[in-house]
Order: C-alpha cells, then sequence, then structure tokens
C-alpha cells in the first residue's frame, strides 16, 4: 500500500492530463466548476467536475523532449557532472523518442546541426553536448523559450523538458514571469535539476522549483554529483508511467481565462497522498471577428 509520502504527479494541458501513479490509488479531480462525473480506474475510483475519461497506463509512451543546459562560466566546475545527466536521459528513452539540446551561456543555440530538429542517436546528442565550452553570463530564461517553442514541432505522446543549471539568469531578453506564463500555456512538463556552487550567489532556486511547479514536473537539488544518474532515471520513469485523463470542464466560457485545478489523492485505505500537479489550464479565447471597416463614400463630383 502506498505510504503518504507516495509521489503522484498530475499534469494538465488544456483539457488534457498525465497522471503517474502508483497502483492501489484513487484520484480525486476538482476545479471551479460543480458538475461531477465519477468512474471507476483500475486502482480506485476517479471523481472530477465534468467528464474525465481514463485511457491507461503504458510504458510504451513516446517522447519529444529536450536537455537545457547552462553552460555558463559559473557551471564550468560542474561540467560533466551535467553532460551525464543529460546522457543519462537519453539513454533511458524509447527508440522512437524525438531528442535535442538547447546550450546557453549569454547566447542559447540548439546543439543538433540546422537541419536536424530531433535525433533519436545517443552519439548525436552526446556531441550536441560537447559543442560549446563553458563560459559567459547566464540567459537561462530565453532559453527555455526557445526549449518550449521548439518542442511544439514535436509530434510524440508527451513534451518533457529537463532544465539543468543553477537558476541564475543575468543576461536574458526574457522576464521570468514571462517565461512562467510560457509554461503555463505549454504542454510540457519541465523538470530541472540544479547543480551550483554553494558559494555563488547567483544562484536562483526559486526560479527552478516555480518552472517545474507550473507545469506539474518536479525540481531536484541533489546534494552531490552522485545522486545525478538516479534523479535522471526517476524521471525517465516518470514520463513514461502515466495515465491520461481526458477532462471536459463544465464551464464553457471562452474567455482565455486561467483556471486553477486542484488534485487530492488518497490510497485505498483512505490515508492521503502526496500530489503534484499543473497549477490549472487556459480556457480557450473565442474568435472576436475584426469589425467591418467603413468605406468611404466617394465625391460624385
Amino acid at each position: 500500500m502506498p505510504s503518504p509520502a507516495t509521489p503522484l504527479r498530475l499534469a494538465i494541458s488544456l483539457l488534457l492530463a498525465g497522471v503517474s501513479a502508483q497502483a492501489g490509488a484513487g484520484f480525486i479531480v476538482s476545479g471551479a466548476d460543480t458538475a461531477a462525473k465519477t468512474l471507476a480506474s483500475g486502482a480506485g475510483e476517479v471523481t472530477a467536475t465534468g467528464n474525465l475519461s481514463v485511457s491507461g497506463s503504458t510504458t510504451a509512451v513516446t517522447v519529444t523532449g529536450t536537455s537545457t543546459i547552462d553552460n555558463s562560466g559559473t557551471m564550468r566546475p560542474k561540467r560533466s557532472e551535467v553532460i551525464i545527466s543529460a546522457l543519462v536521459f537519453a539513454r533511458s528513452s524509447n527508440p522512437e523518442d524525438q531528442m535535442f539540446v538547447v546550450n546557453f551561456n549569454e547566447n542559447v543555440s540548439f546543439g543538433l546541426p540546422d537541419d536536424m530538429s530531433f535525433t533519436d542517436k545517443i552519439a548525436q546528442l552526446e556531441i550536441a553536448l560537447s559543442r560549446i565550452t563553458s563560459d559567459g553570463m547566464t540567459a537561462l530564461y530565453d532559453a527555455v523559450a526557445a526549449a518550449l517553442d521548439h518542442l511544439k514541432k514535436g509530434n510524440r505522446d508527451k513534451k518533457v523538458l529537463i532544465v539543468v543549471g543553477d537558476g541564475e539568469d543575468n543576461a536574458s531578453k526574457k522576464k521570468l514571469d514571462q517565461i512562467l506564463a510560457m509554461a503555463r500555456q505549454s504542454d510540457a512538463i519541465i523538470y530541472t535539476i540544479g547543480i551550483f556552487d554553494e558559494n555563488n550567489p547567483d544562484r536562483n532556486l526559486r526560479a527552478l522549483r516555480q518552472l517545474a511547479e507550473v507545469t506539474g514536473g518536479e525540481a531536484f537539488l541533489p546534494a552531490s554529483a552522485k545522486e545525478v544518474v538516479p534523479i535522471c532515471r526517476r524521471i525517465a520513469h516518470d514520463i513514461r508511467n502515466q495515465y491520461s485523463l481526458t477532462y471536459q470542464p463544465t464551464n464553457k466560457k471562452q474567455d482565455g481565462s486561467f483556471r486553477a485545478i486542484k488534485v487530492a489523492a488518497k490510497a485505498k485505505d483512505g490515508s492521503g497522498l502526496f500530489v503534484r500537479t499543473r497549477a490549472g489550464y487556459y480556457a480557450p479565447l473565442k474568435f472576436q471577428p475584426l469589425p467591418m471597416t467603413e468605406q468611404p463614400h466617394e465625391n460624385p463630383n
């Protein structure tokens, strides 16, 4: 039986959610709507506002994923750990996955060749990770923005962004609140791995936590390099062991507003479980036709 500390994760993108759960757990999903429908999953009962359907859990999930790698000067002493973490995730991937690498210091660049959007080859990812040296300042937010945009080109079951760095940003054109808004609007799950020097006053653990929290991912802060490899294996396992839930809210307003989703979970014996979830989703925005422009009257003279 799962203990209260057992983590569950729910990611909602508009009306689609991916849930990873251990056997023996039930899910209760509630939001701002009032109507509810209950159905049974394999492990327990699911209650939701609106209609909730369970399509099952599978390890055959394919992923469009990226490792977004901090190559600024502050990360130079941790360079080997950074590369190892990205490669461990890649080696745990499905042969049909679409992978790419975003390298950044004060500049943002894609590690793969210009004519290659994605790859499933480990050797190509190794080259992509080694194409830049650790130097310069840090444009973390610009790099996350570039990665989120590139993920849209993928067509696999799930989209995952792994950010490896210390959370510092001193060179981006974009601001953190802009990136958090982009993350909320995306269908990507963001995992962050904080690798930093305790003596670096510019590290920003809050930014790493926020990026993960708003997308239903998780922020990891390994105490030592030996923890990085198990973390990456755990992330790879997490994203391939999920239920897919289609959530149709009863609130039909197309106002573009952000709608919070609250998720609770309990084991079969009624004990509480720990849940990670996206903060919510954006309602669709109703199309507003542009007003007709008044045609100028012709002068009869």
